[in-house]
């Protein structure tokens, strides 16, 4: 019984905890749809009408007066959610049963001059002008007459728009979420993880790459600056040698020779909003066994000329082990050993299924402006005026054949050939279209070949006569820019050594880092890293953790309400954030963690300087 009670107990706070943060998510994305940032101060009773009406609130002069008297110069954004709390918004029984006291004969419906003499004489009357804007609306008034069952679905309905479209808005800033407001959190204890909001998609990112402040590349809100707002803080300084690609024997070569392998290949891909997606893969390991798990940034052949921006991009791999459920996820190590370009782990795991998330910071792999003096020609027509693909864009479709073809026999398998499908148009090819391809296409054991995946893409180009408009949208949607250069995609390899086992594995994603993957990241800072408690708010441990390329911090939320964190990089030297900013805010939910950021050199043959205060506002 006591464990009954303590489980209730536990759930119930659970529900609260998710209940809350579900509220302070719909509360920002109403002040973020008028304001830039969270940070920022209501500034105006004009503006506090507007984000209160984005939260679905419909507020009397009366009630805004309660909240801005003649004293009032400002409200925060903890002011505006004790607002909301207060101001429930109006359902629709009430919004009936007050049309209901006019309609003494329950017509459903209100005649106009009637309802006129109602708002312009009492309570916060109306001008006429203002009742004329709704008899005139077709929607809900038909013969002189208010059909106010109808007024009521149209202000709920427009109600729950508004608020869905702030929501909606938020959502596609998930780039505004990494660089000011953080990842997932964390949760501390077991169970759910806690949202966390999103800062203004307002605010400009910077491209430069650079920690140090340059004027005018941040929109800094002047709270952050104040010494005042800062109650406590903590400040780690790490100074780092020029990078050697440190070299770490995972495995003897003459062993690795007799020991089981298997590989797949993967990539990751930027998207629009700066959110970074990847394959994910389930390994399957029938016995117990030593294992070595690598990888790597994919080597391929570029054209002279080109650059590869990509082998320059970190990788990592997270393995979790499956328990009962694909939910129930176990973490159990990561690639932390360096060889080069190479990282991996080596040690022994148990029997079972394993889901391997691979993983980059976002340092080196982010949305890229450049300015492309010259567009590549993809087709030309030759002396018989038939359509042909360029040399160059055929050397870049044998390297996009080479990266898509995940398990490396040559050839596409109709599941290799959907991730593909599934990145460049967001649609499958079912059985009965690949059956298709086969009569019209090279194929070998019904698997597209090299020389049909070429002609596939002559195809497109046919069917367009010639306007190259449908493969610049698959090659960009690839990382390509109209040089094509790779630039926001880094193809790379996972090679998996078994000494007693022929280990499996197989991509089943393709998709953003979950939220196993933020837990993952963070337990594994935790476990590492160095921890240091902030002064003067023991409940606030910053964790630091440091390979010989990358540093990356975490900030746990051990209190019962949810924190801000002021983020000062102004003193680092030579570094390079995935946040893209010198100084900026996360916000930690209650009893939860989160990374801050993931910092790695400008110049690897340079020294660099990771100076970090962190600051509880």
């Amino acid at each position: 019984n006591q464990k009954a009670t303590r489980s209730e107990g536990s759930q119930a706070k659970k529900s609260q905890q998710a209940e809350e943060a579900i509220f302070y998510t719909k509360c920002r994305a109403a002040y973020l749809t008028v304001l830039k940032s969270s940070l920022e101060n209501i500034k105006s009773k004009e503006q506090l009408i507007l984000v209160l009406q984005q939260a679905g609130r419909n507020p009397s002069q009366k009630t805004v007066n309660k909240y801005w008297t003649s004293q009032t110069t400002t409200l925060n954004f903890d002011d505006f959610c004790t607002i909301l709390k207060e101001e429930t918004p109006v359902t629709k029984a009430e919004l009936l049963e007050a049309f209901g006291k006019i309609d003494t004969d329950n017509t459903g419906y209100i005649l106009h001059d009637e309802l006129c003499k109602v708002l312009t004489t009492k309570g916060e009357k109306m001008t006429l002008d203002e009742v004329s804007a709704i008899t005139k609306l077709a929607d809900f008034n038909c013969g002189g007459k208010l059909d106010y069952k109808k007024f009521c679905d149209l202000y709920m309905t427009t109600r729950e728009q508004c608020c869905r479209t702030a929501l909606e808005k938020l959502e596609v800033d998930s780039r505004w979420r990494r660089q000011q407001f953080g990842n997932q959190a964390e949760t501390s204890t077991e169970g759910i993880t806690l949202p966390v909001s999103k800062p203004s998609p307002k605010v400009l990112r910077k491209t430069d790459h650079k920690l140090a402040p340059t004027k005018g590349d941040i929109r800094t809100p002047s709270r952050l600056s104040s010494a005042q707002s800062c109650k406590a803080s903590v400040s780690s300084t790490i100074s780092m040698g020029a990078s050697s690609n440190r070299s770490t024997k995972l495995i003897e070569p003459n062993i690795m020779k007799e020991w089981q392998c298997d590989q797949s290949k993967g990539c990751f891909y930027v998207e629009e909003d700066g959110e970074i997606i990847s394959h994910k893969y389930r390994l399957h390991l029938p016995q117990r066994s030593t294992v070595c798990i690598t990888i790597k940034p994919l080597n391929l052949h570029q054209l002279e000329g080109k650059s590869c921006h990509w082998l320059s991009v970190d990788t990592a791999l997270y393995v979790l082990k499956e328990n009962e459920t694909q939910e129930n996820l176990q973490f159990v190590c990561f690639t932390e050993q360096q060889n080069k370009e190479m990282f991996g782990w080596k040690g022994e795991l148990t029997p079972g299924v394993y889901w391997l998330l691979p993983f980059t910071t976002g340092c080196r792999l982010k949305k890229v402006k450049t300015q492309i003096t010259r567009e590549a020609k993809l087709v030309y027509r030759d002396e018989d005026g038939e359509l042909a693909l360029t040399s160059e864009f055929r050397a870049v479709l044998l390297d996009i054949f080479e990266t898509i073809d995940l398990d490396g026999n040559g050839l596409l398998s109709l599941e290799e050939y959907n991730f593909f499908e599934l990145r460049t148009s967001g649609e499958k090819c079912d059985e009965e279209a690949w059956a298709v391809c086969k009569e019209n296409f090279d194929m070998k054991k019904n698997e597209l070949t090299r020389q049909g995946f070429m002609d596939l893409n002559l195809m497109e180009a046919n069917d367009r006569e010639g306007d190259p408009s449908d493969l610049w949208v698959t090659l960009l949607s690839l990382g390509y820019n109209k040089a094509l250069e790779m630039t926001e995609a880094c193809p790379f390899v996972i090679d998996i050594y078994a000494e007693k086992c022929k280990p499996r594995i197989k991509a089943v994603y393709l998709e953003a880092g979950s939220w196993q993957l933020n837990r993952a990241i963070c337990k594994s800072v935790v476990n590492k890293g160095d921890a240091e408690v902030m002064d003067g708010c023991e409940n606030i441990i910053v964790y630091t953790y440091r390979t010989g390329t990358r540093i990356t911090s975490v900030i746990e939320n051990k209190s019962e309400n949810k924190v801000v964190i002021h983020v000062n990089n102004e003193q680092s030297r030579n570094c390079l954030s995935n946040r893209g900013l010198t100084v900026f805010a996360v916000e930690v939910a209650p009893k939860s963690m989160m990374v801050s950021q993931h910092v790695m050199p400008l110049n690897e043959q340079e020294e660099w300087l990771y100076n970090c205060v962190h600051s509880l506002l």
